[in-house]
């Protein structure tokens, strides 16, 4: 046979040997959605059309026949096939071959080359003849029949998924449908037999290809064929082009939002990487904003099919960010391995989340009332971030908003401004609750001095806190922490002057100690206290209580032994030094319980003993140690 005459001729060919292992990859460990075969298909029909359109810039006459640039799926439930067509550029023989019966060699990388040669900005989609192979997952049988744009032959590739394929030129019935373009019929296994259902492929368009930009249109039944994509990629077109109302419809579009978003970022970056950046910021906390997933929920497209809404584009502190980001560069088929470890990902991730924050830095600045929306809802989920991202820590810090004695909406900027002579440092103090904290003890020499003090009340408070920080050079300190020493801020006012301590501090400090053993770690004069007669602190070296309570209720270690600091000028001290001269143990021993039961109680938490310490109280009111003592002072 003649070689002209092997080209017009039928013949079986096999797969290059590497296919057999793409299929058993395909089946099992590329995709773990079957639903994806659709989504290849349909990526593939419009890498044709777009191929078709570039290259009729140069040669009008592709076009003439064949009609408008299109995919088609069209279901049949009598014969079990779906097919996908499209009137894109189409395949000659050689090209069948060389594109669905190797791996190595696609059309659209050689076009890609050229594409690349030229410059030019067309947007491709796929390679051709990998993900083509995903149709198998569901398929036991494929035909492919394709004529090449401006060619007048069509031919037929078909295969069962085994050895190898078949090709041969197009009898008349195949010739006649496809004047232009690929049609691909895959006879479906019994299993998957719900992609022959309209709203089955309905929905999978919407999911994966919506913003394919060439009509798909649906054929089922005797209805007439009718556009299920939105064939607009917004993200995709010039800023200058789209209103308010555009930017509104495609956040509810994307996100499936009912609200409006409190921050639109739409960009294109180019240079080293292309890519379309759609974001937005919505103004209510959705439902699942504090799943332990903490998965993000950005959209990842590679030019403009979709591939996954789990590629972590923006760290998990930013996972309130909905949208999408549409590259250029990255493969269509890329790998759940890939997405993890792909540098120019990386790249677009580090380069994503500092537009973020600088945008949201900017409306911070220029729009207060949409940023305190953002921040109600998601400022929470923002302060993860001091305690994750170190790079990043000043950067939110700066967008930090906060509850302090002074008010609420406070920067830290702010609280700088406001700092009092010979103040070093910026206080703060975590609790439970914003009333709880405001009525805490350990405020009162602070406030006596008009010290502000941030109010922190916050679960992740407790954890952002525990990492050294400062802001503009003034360190963050806890007032529940270590110690503290307020003597060189001078007192606000005409304040009356503090109660002289009692003389006998030492002797009333051992006694205390010595009663409540192993209860507390140590018992020392307190330097925050004014007006209460003790409270509870931890260690400048281990972490905050409101951490160590935290940790202790999620079953994560026990909480350590507290200092217990006594306010040496209350009246219960005096009482104290007394029953000490004494030698009244009991009182002693009732006294210094109460007193460590009171700061527990102070701090939101329950005694260790509720009823011992119903108990003591009761011997202390029945015996009237406290009042006489008070009195007699």
């Amino acid at each position: 046979m003649t070689a002209d005459a092997d080209t017009h001729a039928a013949s079986t060919q096999p797969f290059q040997a590497e296919v057999a292992e793409l299929l058993h990859l395909m089946v099992h460990s590329v995709y773990s959605e079957t639903d994806i075969f659709l989504r290849e298909l349909i990526s593939n029909a419009s890498d044709a059309c777009d191929k078709l359109r570039y290259e009729a810039i140069a040669t009008p006459e592709l076009l003439e026949t064949g009609g408008a640039l299109a995919i088609r799926i069209t279901p049949d439930k009598d014969a079990g096939t779906l097919t996908v067509s499209d009137t894109g550029i189409g395949m000659t023989r050689q090209e069948l071959i060389d594109n669905l019966g190797t791996i190595a060699r696609s059309g659209t990388r050689a076009f890609v080359e050229r594409l690349s040669e030229a410059k030019d900005s067309a947007s491709l989609i796929g390679q051709f003849g990998v993900g083509f192979y995903a149709a198998f997952m569901v398929a036991d049988r494929i035909t492919v029949t394709s004529r090449r744009a401006g060619a007048g032959e069509a031919w037929v590739w078909s295969s069962a998924g085994g050895a190898g394929f078949e090709i041969a030129p197009a009898d008349e019935a195949q010739a006649a449908r496809v004047q232009r373009g690929t049609e691909i019929v895959l006879h479906l296994k019994d299993d998957a037999k719900r992609y022959l259902d309209a709203h089955e492929i309905e929905r999978i368009v919407s999911a994966y290809s919506d913003n394919i930009q060439f009509p798909i249109e649906l054929a089922a039944g005797d209805e007439a064929p009718r556009q299920i994509n939105s064939a607009s990629a917004l993200w995709q077109r010039s800023k200058s082009e789209l209103t308010a109302d555009d930017y509104t419809a495609a956040y509810k579009a994307i996100t499936s939002g009912f609200d409006e978003p409190a921050m639109t970022l739409h960009y294109k970056a180019e240079g080293r990487q292309s890519y379309a950046v759609l974001l937005f910021a919505p103004s209510r906390r959705p439902f699942d904003l504090f799943e332990p997933s903490r998965k993000g929920h950005v959209k990842l497209y590679v030019r403009r099919v979709f591939i996954t809404a789990d590629a972590d584009l923006l760290p998990s502190y930013l996972r309130f960010i909905r949208g999408v980001v549409d590259s250029e560069d990255l493969p269509l088929n890329i790998s759940r391995e890939m997405l993890q470890n792909n540098p120019q990902l990386a790249q677009i991730r580090l380069a994503l989340t500092n537009r973020v924050l600088g945008e949201l830095d900017t409306l911070a600045t220029k729009d207060a009332d949409a940023f305190g929306k953002i921040w109600d809802a998601f400022g929470a989920v923002l302060k993860e971030g001091i305690y994750e991202d170190f790079a990043k820590r000043e950067q939110l810090l700066k967008l930090t908003r906060f509850t302090t004695t002074a008010g609420s909406g406070r920067t830290l900027k702010n609280y700088i401004e406001s700092l009092k002579p010979n103040q070093t440092e910026i206080y703060y103090l975590v609790g439970d609750s914003l009333e709880r904290l405001k009525s805490n003890p350990k405020l009162e020499a602070a406030r006596a001095r008009g010290i502000e003090v941030l109010l922190l009340t916050d679960p992740v408070d407790a954890f952002w806190i525990s990492v050294p920080l400062d802001f503009e050079g003034k360190p963050l300190k806890s007032l529940s922490q270590g110690d503290i020493d307020f003597s060189l801020v001078p007192l606000v006012g005409e304040d009356k002057p503090a109660p002289a301590a009692s003389a006998d501090e030492a002797a009333v400090i051992a006694a205390v100690k010595d009663a409540l053993g192993d209860k507390v770690s140590e018992v020392r004069a307190s330097q925050r206290l004014t007006d209460s007669a003790a409270c509870l602190v931890s260690s400048g070296l281990g972490p905050d209580r409101a951490l160590e309570r935290f940790l202790a209720q999620q079953n994560h270690g026990a909480l350590s032994k507290p200092i217990l600091e006594l306010n040496m000028a209350h009246p219960l001290m005096a009482a104290l030094a007394a029953a000490t001269k004494g030698e009244r143990s009991d009182d002693v021993a009732d006294i210094a319980a109460l007193l460590l039961d009171q700061a527990h109680i102070l701090d939101g938490e329950v005694p260790a003993d509720p009823a011992a310490f119903a108990a003591r109280l009761n011997r202390l009111v029945l015996r009237g140690v406290v009042a006489p003592t008070t009195a007699a002072d």
